[in-house]
């Protein structure tokens, strides 16, 4: 069906889906789309697979320059970046692939940076009931860079604090310290 769409969107522009180049471009155009939007299919309880466990640690756990990549639901054009997240466990802890998972779930669908920014943290609540959520997301949006004001240096960030993050202002500093520092590890 998204494919006959593609079709004519080819041919509204001016171009003719019959050009060799051109043949299963819909094809391609239909799959790249249901690649771009696969988070609209994955559920949260199935994406964590039982990898939230017990455990007695109660400071902070930063994942952080997870990379996104989502389309803007304003324009359906890239926008990309990395995220920052946060928690202080209370009694729970979860595999670190799944916080990059949980990014990945809702950067995968037609989006706007600060409501992604705002449903990672709330998944990270509803997972693992922590004492506090922080989550920080920079990206770059192709709507501002190749369209529009085509502003080529604009990068766009987004944070939403809960629980401990919000309350107590020396950790929710102590997390944006964390997250800004360089690495000092090298692969």
């Amino acid at each position: 069906m998204l494919q006959e769409h593609y079709r004519e969107i080819l041919k509204e522009i001016g171009e003719d889906p019959e050009r060799e180049g051109l043949l299963r471009t819909p094809y391609r155009a239909q799959e790249a789309m249901k690649f771009l939007t696969r988070g609209y299919q994955q559920d949260l309880k199935e994406l964590l697979n039982n990898a939230v466990f017990e455990e007695d640690y109660d400071d902070m756990v930063i994942v952080r320059d997870i990379e996104f990549y989502s389309l803007c639901e304003h324009h359906l054009l890239p926008f990309y970046g990395r995220a920052h997240v946060g928690y202080i466990p209370n009694g729970k802890i979860v595999g670190i692939s799944k916080v990059a998972r949980i990014v990945d779930m809702f950067a995968r669908r037609l989006q706007v940076q600060e409501r992604l920014t705002i449903e990672v943290a709330q998944a990270m609540q509803e997972a693992l009931a922590p004492r506090g959520v922080a989550v920080v997301t920079e990206a770059k949006h192709m709507c501002m860079l190749m369209r529009g004001v085509e502003k080529q240096n604009s990068l766009v960030t987004a944070s939403h604090v809960m629980g401990v993050f919000r309350e107590d202002r020396r950790t929710r500093d102590e997390f944006m310290q964390l997250i800004s520092r360089t690495p000092n590890m090298q692969f």
